[in-house]
């Protein structure tokens, strides 16, 4: 049995995705800042007959995901399938001429050192395996910068060039990186963007195995 690693874990997208995964028979070990939101995402997978287990990290505390993701691997099964996809802080959102330098920290370490980090922790049991499988999922903001959101239209923009080389550099392995870009709002009532639909989606980009950036709807004119 192999485990499907979530990073930014929570009560929508993630649960959603916790539970498609957990259902094609992975274990799930979820990633987050709260214990006690952990152990009600873990209570509720439970229910659901998912095995998972949650494991408090901090995206912006290197050595806290490293431990966590190395600790999930060990208790749960090789992690065959790394999620990232936290949602970033307001804050990362100021307008592009209120942006000074020292604002761009916690945006890159965030979108950049936390990936590269986690991808890190997980690789060698992926090349282990033989077979593994790296998602990203950010907002439009990654491939159409956006002028009031300028800290994660900086940070999303390289965490995806970090994300298509991984995808050139690995498809040898049988480590294939993708990307999912959401557009709108994720919500329970939306017809592109519902948990349910994107759980959906990203379970697809890991069976299918086809291309680099995919789209869960289009962008908006």
């Amino acid at each position: 049995m192999t485990t499907y690693a979530l990073v930014g874990a929570g009560p929508g997208l993630g649960l959603a995705c916790a539970l498609r995964f957990g259902a094609a028979g992975h274990t799930v070990a979820l990633l987050s800042r709260s214990g006690e939101h952990l152990d009600s995402l873990v209570a509720d997978l439970d229910g659901d007959g998912v095995q998972a287990r949650g494991y408090t990290a901090d995206v912006l505390d290197a050595t806290s995901l490293t431990t966590a993701l190395r600790k999930a691997a060990q208790d749960l099964g090789p992690v065959e399938i790394l999620q990232f996809s936290p949602v970033p802080r307001a804050d990362f959102m100021k307008p592009v001429l209120d942006t000074r330098a020292h604002d761009l920290e916690d945006p890159l370490a965030f979108s950049v050192k936390g990936p590269v980090t986690c991808v890190n922790a997980v690789l060698r049991g992926m090349r282990a395996i033989g077979r593994g499988t790296l998602l990203f999922v950010n907002g439009a903001s990654a491939v159409r910068p956006h002028p009031e959101r300028a800290g994660t239209s900086i940070a999303f923009a390289a965490e995806s060039a970090y994300a298509a080389m991984l995808h050139d550099a690995l498809a040898a392995e049988n480590i294939h990186a993708a990307q999912l870009i959401v557009p709108g709002a994720i919500r329970p009532d939306a017809e592109h963007s519902s948990p349910a639909f994107l759980a959906e989606r990203l379970y697809a980009l890991h069976t299918e195995r086809q291309g680099f950036r995919h789209y869960s709807e289009p962008l908006p004119d």
